[in-house]
């Protein structure tokens, strides 16, 4: 049936078919109605599982256009996945009647206050704006109807609990709470505890995902990382890629390297002011850019389906970290490849990942050739410096046995 057992109105069901939305994924499934009957939910589901529809499409259905109060508020950790979550309520609200803002800092609040004056239904925004404006009296949640939690747990990374907690304060005790998730660390559980009433608790298995993407690990020393990923890039077949460092300074720079060497390249890190930032995802998106080198305020939110292939220039410092990277390719049932370089250092987060993700590497030396695999260029390794070895040693042994024989006849020469 689709997307029809919902009943949504007819408005609404046209920009579904128009975005061409087909069959629910499972979180959608199992989480819409119980949205719909107006129960708190907690999703554990990590991005790419369709999650922000999950909690669109219910909030469409339900609030009604009537006076200027905010009646939904939907709180999200980046600029980036506010964004797109509010492009998403645009695109899927086209036919109501109802109002929608973004709003987050780094970018001039004037606009923002305009919009609300003018009376918002719905509200998207990161914590920090939200509370400036909160304390202004800018925005009011006193009439709110439903609180939106996107990746908490990637709010609690970024510690934005404690203004999460002052917002709720400025809400109504009786509305509905819903929270999304892809992890459980214990202040998530304890936030879960503090502000979901009896909540429908549903769990989306990412493992079809993962098993679409293959993992290469690659062993490098950390002065030969850039002529590593030189090399990578000129033996690589890829439609569009995400190089993953651990620091802005980092992202800037290899941008600039591989510019020079002729790659379509832009840098995505925190240091750019916003409009720089949306034009970068823009071009990436639009294919005007085939590298995007960024730091992990690239690894969860942002929906860029056409991405092929992940490098972990740098190894994340979590489990987390590296799934959210991992999982921003393979995406709407594609296969994808992520390459990692590990570093001697770095061998203990590497256990991590295979142990609790139950990722298979496909181990490799620093040097390596292509090979065609289900419809994309994967890397192989060719083990040369084992080869090498093994050489050194055969060497090794037939001077011995020389220096044996040699040794044996100027023993003979010396008994005559």
């Amino acid at each position: 049936m689709g997307f029809q057992k919902f009943n949504f109105k007819e408005e609404i069901m046209n920009e579904i078919k128009k975005v061409g939305y087909t069959i629910p994924t499972p979180i959608q499934e199992n989480a819409i109605p119980h949205i719909m009957e107006g129960k708190d939910v907690l999703g554990l589901a990590k991005t790419g599982t369709g999650k922000t529809a999950t909690f669109v499409l219910p909030l469409l259905e339900k609030l009604k256009r009537g006076d200027k109060n905010v009646k939904a508020l939907i709180i999200a950790p980046t600029r980036e996945l506010a964004e797109q979550i509010n492009s998403t309520i645009t695109q899927l609200g086209n036919g109501t009647s109802l109002k929608n803002c973004v709003i987050y800092g780094g970018v001039s609040s004037k606009i923002q206050i305009d919009n609300l004056k003018k009376g918002m239904d719905i509200v998207v925004g990161c914590p920090g704006r939200l509370l400036d404006l909160l304390n202004q009296g800018f925005l009011k949640l006193n009439k709110l109807e439903v609180l939106v939690l996107d990746e908490a747990d990637h709010m609690f990374d970024m510690g934005f609990l404690n203004d999460i907690r002052k917002i709720i304060k400025q809400t109504p005790v009786k509305k509905q709470n819903l929270l999304f998730s892809a992890t459980m660390p214990v202040e998530i559980k304890k936030l879960v505890s503090e502000i979901l009433k009896e909540p429908v608790i549903i769990e989306v298995e990412h493992n079809e995902a993962i098993k679409k993407i293959e993992q290469f690990l690659i062993k490098v020393e950390n002065i030969s990382k850039k002529s590593q990923l030189l090399d990578t890039l000129e033996k690589l077949s890829f439609d569009s890629l995400i190089i993953f460092t651990k620091n802005k300074h980092k992202a800037k720079n290899l941008s600039r390297i591989l510019e020079s060497k002729n790659y379509n390249s832009v840098s995505f890190q925190g240091d750019l002011p916003q409009s720089r930032r949306e034009k970068a995802l823009d071009g990436f998106r639009k294919g005007e850019y085939k590298v995007l080198v960024a730091t992990d305020i690239a690894a969860r939110g942002l929906d860029i389906p056409q991405v092929t292939h992940i490098i972990n220039y740098d190894m994340p410092d979590t489990v987390a970290a590296f799934t959210h990277r991992s999982g921003r390719t393979g995406r709407a049932g594609k296969s994808g490849v992520v390459i990692s370089f590990a570093t001697k250092e770095e061998s203990k987060i590497i256990q991590e990942i295979e142990k609790l993700n139950k990722t298979v590497f496909t181990k490799t030396t620093s040097r390596y050739r292509l090979e065609e695999k289900e419809g994309y260029q994967a890397v192989k390794t060719i083990e040369k410096k084992e080869n090498n070895f093994k050489n050194k040693e055969g060497n090794r042994e037939r001077n011995k046995e020389g220096n044996k024989e040699g040794n044996k006849n100027s023993q003979k020469k010396y008994k005559k």
